[in-house]
């Protein structure tokens, strides 16, 4: 059986696909998984203590065995708790192998092996009777299939199926209910990440504007959830048209349904604007009474958010509306929530459902191919004027009236800046036939399709009759392992002040030979060192630069500001720090960071040493 694994592409960033056959080693895959954000997650592990507890005493209240079916066992964790609470026997399914494996050694090094039995299979392949998995149907359904958007890892067909056929009818279930909130805003910073906002370039001729085409203003956008820490988002980035609205509930201790199905609620804006995003979370109860309960809310919408759990396995939703639609204060509209078996999405109707029998079944999908071949991070990349208007600046300055320019960067708008700017010919590169025929979309919507030349070619494979015999004046490039995170999302303190490590001098051939630096850096900040970010700064001219890491000076006092429409690269530490080294105690990281030209990749190793001289 071969497996497919995420791998992060060094150059985008982005998280591809690779197939791994079945002699793989998986300890990387499960380390870097969301397994141990979820064992750190304390206020999570209480609440399913609690709720476990409470189920398997009513149980027994009612004279019967504690019969427990822990569906996606992961480490064990769960199930190990429910022993603990007092369950006489517990069937823990996991489906991953390697993890269903681990969770075998857990159970047996913690003394649970005679009532934990770990069944590798998936729920739905779980037999019962005398020569089943399970003798019996239990009486305690526990599972943690939730992710940010609660139902994406296919919650709701799972519990379907166990219903039906692994629980007895009127099971304890913990959690027993989730309920599913939104909020409408206008946000001209989060629709930035949906739709291609017009461009203006300053030229000597006056302002050009480089306008969207009509396909990308209608398209609905990309079907998948936006999932982020709302908690970073500031609230001056926003204004709130609703107040929090419970959108619908599962009450996972009774038969659940994985049909489609719509759940509408009717309200008055709070105030007027242009109804643009929903913001989203869920809580889950894990009691019949709702008194224990674990919240995803965001500060604002949050009881206590001074007790607010840091968590990155569970955030919260953004979704975007397929247009976005006036709303006046006081003057009631309905939102709606869809959803299927895995997903969830939100439309806006000035009237109920119920009341016109209009609804919308079928989830929004891009038709525009935009939404496919940028991710949101670049929606809001190439939206930010600001940023713009330092590639125009620094075009300026190298561009003269017989320039010929070609740009390497699939989907770039670079291309359409040095037209207006005055380049006498201009070539752009488009490797994929997805963003060659984007392109041609947005040159037509411009009139351009005949003043830029697109070349279908990767670029190692470009040769000089590619450009009809000229040589180019301008190229513009867009840009042991790092983990690449959108630290904007993530609140950090810098430890010591940035470094150089590489330098890429873009005017000139590749050099052949491996591209080597090594050095150290001494922390200059009292803190405990988790790990070293990675980032490029783009000179685009001696007076203008382009950062896709800090966006300013960090100082003692205050978070890192991060650059939102970009990941930067995260090489993590050992956290095995030697105890005897104080916190404020001198420590220096050393590095060894390889470039090497004929793969383009980079390797690197990061060592932290305290003062007593011990590495980690």
């Amino acid at each position: 059986m071969k497996v497919f694994c995420g791998r992060a592409n060094p150059v985008t960033g982005s998280v591809e696909w690779q197939e791994e056959d079945e002699q793989y080693d998986y300890h990387q895959e499960i380390a870097r998984s969301s397994y141990a954000d979820m064992l750190h997650d304390k206020d999570r592990n209480i609440k399913y203590y609690q709720g476990i507890r409470a189920a398997v005493s009513r149980v027994k209240d009612r004279g019967q065995k504690a019969l427990v079916l822990d569906i996606g066992t992961g480490t064990g964790l769960l199930s190990m708790m429910a022993v603990t609470a007092g369950a006489d026997f517990c069937y823990a399914v996991e489906v991953f192998k390697p993890m269903a494996d681990a969770a075998v050694k857990i159970v047996e090094k913690n003394g649970f092996s005679d009532k934990i039995k770990v069944i590798n299979k998936h729920s739905t392949e779980v037999t019962v009777g005398l020569d089943g998995d399970m003798p019996c149907r239990a009486n305690i359904l526990i599972t943690e299939l939730f992710d940010t958007e609660l139902i994406g890892e296919g919650a709701l067909p799972s519990y379907e199926h166990a219903h039906r056929h692994l629980v007895q009818e009127n099971c304890e279930a913990v959690p027993h209910r989730a309920t599913v909130y939104a909020q409408l805003v206008e946000s001209k910073k989060m629709w930035s990440w949906n739709k291609l906002f017009p461009i203006r370039v300053q030229t000597r001729r006056g302002e050009q504007v480089i306008v969207p085409p009509s396909e990308l203003e209608r398209c609905p956008g990309a079907p998948s959830v936006c999932d982020i820490q709302l908690n970073q988002v500031s609230p001056t980035d926003f204004t709130v048209l609703s107040h929090v609205l419970p959108m619908f509930s599962v009450d996972f201790s009774k038969q659940v349904s994985s049909s489609a199905a719509c759940h509408s609620r009717q309200f008055d804006p709070v105030a007027s604007g242009q109804a643009q995003v929903v913001l989203s979370w869920w809580d889950i109860e894990m009691d019949p009474e709702g008194k224990i309960k674990c919240t995803m809310a965001p500060f604002w919408a949050h009881t206590d958010p001074l007790e607010l759990q840091w968590r990155d396995h569970w955030m919260q939703c953004v979704y975007f509306l397929p247009q976005e639609e006036p709303v006046t204060q006081g003057s009631a509209v309905c939102l709606v929530a869809h959803h299927d078996d895995y997903c969830v999405w939100y439309s806006l109707q000035r009237t109920s459902p119920e009341e016109n029998g209009r609804v919308h079944a079928l989830r929004p999908v891009c038709d525009c191919q935009a939404h496919l071949l940028w991710n949101r991070p670049r929606f809001g990349e190439i939206n930010d004027q600001e940023r713009t208007d330092q590639y125009v600046q620094a075009l300026r300055t190298v561009l003269k009236p017989d320039s010929v320019c070609l740009c390497v960067s699939d989907g770039s708008l670079l291309c359409m800046l040095v037209h207006h700017l005055g380049a006498e010919q201009v070539f752009t590169i488009e490797s994929s036939a997805a963003s060659h025929r984007l392109m041609k979309k947005i040159f037509k919507a411009n009139h351009l399709e005949d003043k830029i030349n697109v070349v279908e070619k990767r670029p190692e494979l470009l040769t000089s009759a590619d450009l009809e015999g000229k040589k180019h004046a301008l190229d513009f490039r867009e840009s042991k392992e790092a983990e690449p995170h959108p630290l904007w999302e993530y609140p950090c303190r810098s430890l010591s002040e940035p470094q150089q490590i590489l330098t890429f001098d873009f005017q000139q051939p590749v050099p052949p030979q491996l591209l080597h630096a090594e050095g150290s850096i001494k922390l200059r900040r009292p803190g405990r060192s988790h790990g070293a970010v990675l980032w490029m700064e783009y000179h685009l001219t001696p007076d203008s630069t382009v950062s896709t890491g800090l966006l300013k000076p960090a100082d003692d006092k205050e978070d890192c500001c991060w650059n939102p429409h970009c990941k930067q690269a995260v090489y993590f530490f050992s956290t095995m720090v030697d105890p005897r080294a104080s916190l404020g105690s001198p420590q220096t990281v050393s590095y060894v960071v390889e470039f090497h030209p004929r793969t383009g990749d980079v390797t690197m190793d990061f060592t932290l040493s305290d003062a007593l001289g011990s590495e980690h």
